[in-house]
């Protein structure tokens, strides 16, 4: 008798449609379908994303900064983090002629999007296998509350810092030189939003 696995690959996505309004990723095998973000959600992503370009390209350290891609780590696992940065080491390892990352990013970025189903696979699911790929950094960004989470890797585990506020400095270790205001993210956010 044959058994047949219920555990999804890259492969078996090949067929869904494109351009249909939604995003799909793999987590462990599981097929994972959200609908493309809020206007309010986007605004916030190209911020952070903006940051890090800026930021990447005045210190001349040959990374990339990318919104929404898709990562392969695995045939059974594939994400669309919000943001994401490769240092130039990582870059040159995972990023393929078919215009696809093979491999973790040295920071990923996810923005919460309102619902519980949302937010558990952000705060605990991709946080939970981002650390076991060896993503050195997690950015947890609540527009809604106008705050952020910073996680770092410490072995094979995510010790989180205290949480940022709109009027805290954001740095990191990982990104040499890099300092900004949490606030800038929602700056243009309209305001209540």
């Amino acid at each position: 008798m044959k058994l047949i696995s219920s555990r999804l690959t890259v492969d078996d996505l090949e067929g869904l449609p494109e351009g249909d309004g939604n995003r799909y990723e793999l987590i462990e095998g599981a097929l994972h379908v959200t609908t493309q973000p809020h206007l309010h959600h986007q605004i916030v992503s190209d911020a952070v994303c903006e940051a890090l370009r800026i930021w990447n390209r005045r210190n001349k350290l040959g990374g990339l900064a990318v919104s929404a891609p898709g990562i392969i780590l695995a045939p059974d696992e594939a994400f669309a983090p919000d943001v994401v940065w490769y240092g130039s080491e990582r870059l040159a390892a995972h990023l393929r002629a078919d215009g696809k990352f093979y491999g973790p990013p040295d920071l990923a970025v996810e923005v919460l999007s309102p619902g519980a189903k949302n937010i558990k696979r952000d705060r605990q699911l991709k946080r939970a296998r981002y650390a076991y790929w060896g993503i050195r950094e997690y950015w947890l960004v609540d527009r809604e509350a106008r705050r952020m989470e910073v996680y770092r890797l410490q072995g094979d585990a995510y010790l989180a810092g205290p949480p940022l506020s709109a009027a805290d400095q954001l740095e990191s270790p990982i990104l040499p030189g890099f300092s900004c205001s949490v606030g800038d993210f929602f700056v243009d956010l309209p305001v209540g939003q």
